[in-house]
């Protein structure tokens, strides 16, 4: 029952969150997902990504805390007294008399001040600009997780595809065994064939049906990995809609993708922000060798009055305006490394920000050369498989013939099998590479 009722909770989930998932109609089948719905799912469920969420909101936070200091600092304060009876002492401590504390012993104040900073350097300015930053990193953080998981859960669901189909055609080959055992069994009774025959044909039944079951094995295991990287509960199947036969992009559409990597990657937008946050940090350093100026004013009531002498017990209200400027002559030698050593950082920031230019200048292009070999691939495997397949039919027919051995057509059937393995996996690798190229591009 309750594991109904989280596969309903995330059915409804998931239509809240604008996927076409359906669900098959037999009851184990589980629902059926697109690839493109996957990832879109986990982009927007996936608990790391919720965190990197998480991590954005914060440095927004921080960021209008930064503006926020730029408004006057405001204080309230308040203070009560009572003081015992004042002792004086004459001649040394020989001689003492007590007597009250004038004009009273109690003592009270109650007041307000505020300070207004006018001028500091650009040293607010540079605050606001660091922390302005460093929002913009962690939007970019957060788009690199999103990108990241999408690209893992691309490829987790290739991956079920692949055992998907290989499933299929381990269980077309298992008929094909079994079918082949029985007309062995025929040929032997009718001593056409040898007892060696037999036994070769029950040991190839044999190691089909125990691929058959691991195959299955991974795919559950799959399935489990696809189920956390969208955050779904474990109990859930997930079952693709799309083959390893869906439409790939044609490689001219790829054309803009690397033309822009150079600009629109993760990495390198972020070895960006980072050279901003240094040069901020720069200018920090560098207002503190500038004067700074302040606005400031107070208003408060005292009680007793100690502005007469002698003090009068009475309560005043008094206040006060005033600017007050400071200049730190020691900042001209205490911030002259910290300014050279924050400079060699935004050097050092920004041939890093060169050398991230690079490698995916490098990997972009790669990619796109091994998603033309993958293309090329398809096809030749394509090919494979016609052929193999029309091998396998002609040595079936010569060995229930007597015009081959068993030998020719175990191996006819292998490499019959492994053309269509292949042609699947070309299928999924190219699909692959070309997440991984949307990824690297910071387009996924």
């Amino acid at each position: 029952m309750k594991i109904h009722l989280v596969t309903a909770v995330f059915f409804l989930v998931s239509i809240a969150a604008g996927m076409q998932i359906t669900y098959a109609q037999a009851p184990d089948a589980g629902f059926r997902v697109s690839l493109t719905e996957a990832v879109q799912f986990a982009k927007s469920q996936n608990k790391w990504v919720q965190a990197a969420r998480a991590e954005e909101s914060a440095a927004g936070e921080d960021r209008l805390d930064a503006y926020r200091a730029a408004l006057p600092t405001v204080n309230v304060n308040g203070s009560y007294q009572r003081f015992s009876d004042l002792t004086l002492f004459t001649e040394g401590l020989s001689h003492s008399t007590t007597g009250p504390r004038k004009p009273t012993p109690n003592a009270a104040a109650l007041g307000i001040d505020a300070l207004f900073n006018i001028y500091s350097g650009g040293r607010q300015r540079a605050f606001q600009k660091e922390q302005t930053s460093r929002q913009s990193l962690a939007k970019l953080n957060t788009e690199d997780q999103s990108g990241s998981i999408a690209l893992q859960t691309a490829s987790q669901y290739l991956d079920l595809v692949r055992l998907a189909d290989l499933k299929k055609y381990i269980q077309d080959q298992l008929k094909r065994a079994q079918t082949r055992l029985k007309n062995i069994n025929t040929l032997y009774k009718n001593q056409k064939v040898t007892k060696s025959d037999v036994l070769r044909a029950e040991v190839m039944l044999s190691n089909v049906e125990l691929s058959l079951q691991q195959t299955e094995n991974d795919i559950s295991i799959a399935n489990q990995k696809l189920d956390v990287l969208m955050n779904v509960p474990d109990s859930v199947r997930l079952n693709p809609t799309d083959s390893a036969a869906m439409p790939k992009p044609g490689p001219d559409s790829l054309l803009q993708l690397i033309e822009r990597a150079g600009i629109s990657s993760y990495s390198i937008r972020k070895a960006a922000e980072n050279v901003e946050i240094q040069r901020a940090r720069v200018n920090g350093i560098q207002s503190a060798n500038m004067p700074t100026l302040g606005f400031y004013t107070a208003y408060g009531l005292n009680y007793p009055n100690y502005l007469f002498f002698p003090s009068v017990n009475q309560a005043y209200a008094i206040g006060f305006v005033g600017l007050k400027a400071q200049y730190s002559i020691s900042s001209l030698y205490h911030n002259k490394s910290k300014v050279t050593a924050g400079k060699l950082r935004v050097k050092e920031l920004e041939l890093q920000q060169q050398a991230i230019a690079d490698n995916i200048t490098t990997d972009v292009k790669s990619y796109y050369i091994k998603y033309m070999e993958a293309l090329n691939r398809i096809s030749v495997n394509q090919r494979s498989v016609e052929q193999s397949q029309v091998n396998y039919r002609i040595v079936t027919t010569k060995y229930f013939n007597q015009l081959a051995l068993l030998t020719d057509l175990l191996d006819a059937d292998n490499l019959y099998q492994e053309s269509r393995f292949n042609l699947v996996k070309a299928q999924t690798d190219a699909l692959t590479i070309y997440y991984h190229l949307l990824y690297t591009s910071g387009n996924l």
